[in-house]
């Protein structure tokens, strides 16, 4: 019986790989060690499409699942809510033991999952970078699921701390504010620019920084380009030296201050939050104003999600930790780090090997959860 149960659950999986993005993986041998998980079967579940920090995300959750002796599948949903929905639903129906669900949005998340673990009890889930609200807009929980995200007042902060100290350390120990273009959508556009912000304010209030103007893209369906627009219009309003340099809270965006820097031939440095090979590239050029990077670690991202995923469905929560407290916990953010410029010029580096020049807080490994039998699976 439980051989015609497990034939059905690959055929109900085999339906909707393709059309979800879906790329099935082999199973994993049973691991060599006593595993509570071993035989599990789990997928990572991602609403955006597969760009470089994902892929990288998808094949360290991977590795993982498969050292604690799991199988694992993982899908892309291309931008789109229904689909991402859709595929976990066909997931939960299918048996599969754990979610690793991404980029979920928080005005069905939370409704959404909670509808589905009423259906589906035993269903082990984690998520990242999705928040749960109400319908009244108030944030919520759900007992048994762990939220993780990237520690987003932390990117806003070590960049400015970049900006004051390694552009402008003169002007700060003068006493003097740095003037900020910023770029930045809100409030209550998206929750991890709103946690940004947050960062970025207390060097508002500490007057280290004066914003100059806030600007940010009025067309999202292209918002590369609307920006490099924007940019371009307000920066023809200033005279040298009125920006000293410009904070941009999504390298998306980045990209478009970047095109209105280069072509209209200003001398203004630019810092962003989050990385890809692109931004790698523009910032290694010579004579970039792209200066530094904020992001965290997407191949310790990958692991520690699957990691936090595998102690849920050991009922091991006591060892899900937070990094940036040391506490057990059901609300995680992951440590950041700045990558700049100096250290990604004059070499082949892309997302892959950043490790390689990143330095010791983008290679620290010493906050990933774990307990006995896990460490003893992954050689921690």
């Amino acid at each position: 019986m439980k051989r015609w149960i497990a034939g059905l659950c690959i055929l109900l999986c085999a339906g909707f790989l393709a059309g979800c993005g879906g790329t099935a993986q082999p199973d994993a041998s049973p691991a060599a060690v006593d595993s509570p998980v071993v035989g599990k079967k789990v997928a990572y579940i991602m609403q955006m499409a597969p760009s470089d920090i994902f892929q990288m995300w998808s094949q360290s959750a991977q590795e993982t699942a498969e050292k604690l002796g799991m199988t694992y599948d993982a899908f892309f949903c291309s931008g789109s809510d229904a689909q991402w929905q859709d595929t976990i639903a066909q997931c939960a129906a299918a048996g599969y033991d754990g979610l690793l669900l991404s980029h979920g949005g928080q005005n069905y998340a939370y409704t959404f999952l909670k509808d589905l673990l009423a259906q589906y009890p035993a269903l082990k889930i984690v998520t990242f970078d999705t928040q749960f609200k109400d319908s009244s807009g108030q944030t919520q929980t759900l007992e048994g699921v762990t939220q993780f995200f990237q520690q987003d007042a932390q990117f806003a902060q070590l960049l400015l701390e970049y900006v004051c100290q390694q552009l402008y350390p003169d002007k700060v120990a003068a006493g003097e504010a740095v003037n900020i273009l910023k770029v930045w959508v809100g409030p209550n556009f998206l929750s991890p620019f709103d946690r940004r912000q947050e960062g970025y304010a207390a060097y508002e209030e500490a007057g280290l920084i004066h914003t100059v103007e806030t600007i940010g893209p009025s067309d999202f369906s292209n918002a590369e380009a609307s920006m490099a627009d924007i940019t371009t219009a307000t920066l023809a309003k200033y005279q040298p030296g009125e920006i000293d340099a410009i904070w941009c809270c999504y390298d998306l965006y980045a990209n478009g201050v970047y095109t209105a820097l280069t072509q209209g031939g200003y001398d203004i440095p630019m810092v962003s939050v989050d990385i890809c090979n692109g931004d790698i590239e523009k910032m290694a050029r010579a004579g970039s104003p792209w200066k530094a990077c904020a992001t965290t670690n997407w191949n310790y991202n990958g692991e520690f999600g699957m990691r936090v995923l595998a102690l849920e469905m050991a009922g091991d929560y006591e060892a899900i930790v937070d990094p940036m407290t040391g506490q057990t916990a059901s609300w995680l953010e992951l440590p950041t780090t700045v990558v700049t410029q100096d250290m990604v010029s004059g070499g082949d580096i892309n997302v892959t090997n950043l490790d390689t020049v990143a330095g010791d807080s983008y290679t620290d490994r010493s906050w990933m959860p774990t307990t006995d039998w896990m460490a003893k699976l992954l050689g921690d």
